[in-house]
């Protein structure tokens, strides 16, 4: 008698993770939502000072260093078409000889405070940090592998200086740790046999440790930036990642997560099965940016970015093409006016140093920031109309509107849609805020905002300051009758 209804269940359920399974993510609103074990514990966004402090940073950088910066994606000769970081997993990188680089590690150029200066004169208010790329190589002395910093000729620790260098600086740190390890033993890209399960076991075990470690070792980071996790074998493993999850937050209070770490019980990552975030912001925008802010479903994010095309650790050959710091201040101008963050990459030289293009860029960017950087820090999304000259940001709870302008209207008019019973009360250009601009009010609630700055080679901010209107103004502007 009971069997009708359970088959009908197990029936819905298998459509239900069908449809999942095709459409990437389950739209639960319009349903009952399914019990989780090891979903998300939180709907909505975190409301404490240090994730406070993170939304508001802006602009941020990344670092991917590791053994890969040292062939530089070359090979006796040969260029590897993928990111650099990934050469190990190339035909024509024998494997031996990629992970002897360790006895190759002498990075005598790598100076921590030179990294961190050159941060924060492009203006980032957070770093993420490889401490252990796929290779598995620990820029760490890891006390549970042999393969680390301390037994390259380096010997020292990477990651100390590093944080303390950009901890000095004013920068919050965040660790990237790569679940994926090709160096350990233990690790699986599936659970096959029972030999796999018994192996994975004692790799599960290291990655636990090591993350303990890190979180120990270095206080002083504000989160975790995890990768290498879209494997079948991790994704298996929803109970002990929540669990590891869990035990990490407790030791760190306050610890920021992304949504990569961990899979729900039915392999749902990013989001669980009823289609909630999982961990404290969406890691989904690698080297794209939403286009509305319906995209990002109410979500805190960020998006990492690189300069070339796909090259994250240090590639000799920049194919492609380069980004110029122009695109890079509108990509961050873009993902602060839809209340995100823009995360930059650079990858260093196997020697410690920073290439040139990628100093040159951090300056430029830098240059702008230092004038303009009101329109990004604690800045999100404005509630505006997007119009063709650019973005426009604000600040909680402050009656400024920030336009980020990028097109130049050839009329000089640059027209704004501002909500029901909001007037512009000033507006100026940031750069200079002597110079009151004239503001024309052409339809109901719509103005031109008339600006002709004095030099047009770089992005500039024109600032609303906006009021409340008691009433509807002297002009009346009938409906159009159709």
């Amino acid at each position: 008698m009971v069997r009708k209804p359970i088959k009908s269940f197990i029936i819905l359920h298998l459509l239900f993770l069908l449809i999942a399974g095709t459409t990437g993510t389950v739209y639960a609103q319009n349903a009952e939502k399914i019990k989780l074990k090891h979903g998300s514990h939180r709907e909505g966004k975190r409301t404490d000072a240090i994730m406070q402090k993170w939304r508001g940073n802006g602009l941020g950088q990344f670092i991917h260093w590791g053994l890969y910066a040292i062939p530089g994606g070359e090979w006796n000769g040969k260029q590897y078409n993928g990111a650099a970081e990934w050469i190990r997993s190339w035909n024509e990188m024998p494997k031996p000889a990629y992970d002897s680089l360790i006895y190759k590690f002498n990075p005598v150029n790598f100076n921590a405070d030179q990294w961190a200066a050159i941060a924060k004169d492009m203006g980032a208010r957070y770093v993420t940090i490889t401490t252990k790329h796929h290779d598995g190589f620990c820029l760490w002395p890891s006390k549970y592998t042999s393969y680390t910093v301390a037994n390259s000729p380096w010997k020292k620790d990477i990651m100390k200086p590093l944080v303390d260098a950009y901890d000095k600086a004013g920068i919050d740190v965040i660790l990237y740790f790569s679940i994926m390890d090709w160096n350990h033993p233990g690790w699986r890209y599936d659970i096959k046999t029972r030999a796999d399960s018994i192996a994975f076991e004692g790799f599960k075990k290291f990655t636990r440790n090591q993350l303990i470690e890190l979180l120990t070792m270095y206080p002083k980071a504000k989160g975790l930036w995890f990768d290498g996790t879209w494997d079948k074998s991790w994704i298996k493993q929803a109970k002990f990642a929540d669990e590891l999850e869990d035990e990490m937050r407790k030791l760190r209070p306050g610890l920021i997560i992304g949504s990569r770490f961990r899979a729900d019980e039915y392999g749902k990552r990013h989001f669980d099965s009823n289609n909630v975030l999982m961990g404290d912001y969406e890691q989904g925008w690698e080297r794209k940016l939403p286009n509305t802010i319906a995209d990002v479903h109410g979500n805190d994010w960020d998006c990492v970015m690189t300069i070339p095309e796909n090259q994250w650790g240090y590639n000799k050959a920049w194919k492609g093409h380069i980004k110029t710091s122009t695109e890079l201040i509108e990509m961050t101008a873009k993902a602060v006016s839809l209340g995100g963050n823009f995360v930059l990459n650079f990858g260093p030289k196997g020697d410690g140093s920073i290439r040139d293009q990628e100093k040159r860029l951090a300056l430029e960017i830098g240059d702008w920031m230092k004038v303009n950087n009101e329109a990004i820090y604690n800045c999100g999304y404005s509630g505006l109309e997007k119009q063709d000259w650019g973005y426009s940001t604000k600040k909680t709870g402050i009656d400024k509107i920030y336009m980020v302008v990028f097109n130049i209207p050839v009329s000089g008019a640059y027209r704004v849609k501002l909500p029901a019973k909001t007037a512009i009360a000033k507006s100026y250009l940031l750069a200079d805020q002597n110079q009151v601009l004239k503001v024309e009010e052409v339809h109901t609630n719509e103005y031109f905002v008339y600006a002709n700055p004095a030099s047009h080679s770089k992005p500039f901010v024109i600032v609303l300051e906006t009021k409340k209107k008691e009433r509807s103004g002297e002009n009346n502007y009938d409906k159009a009758k159709i």
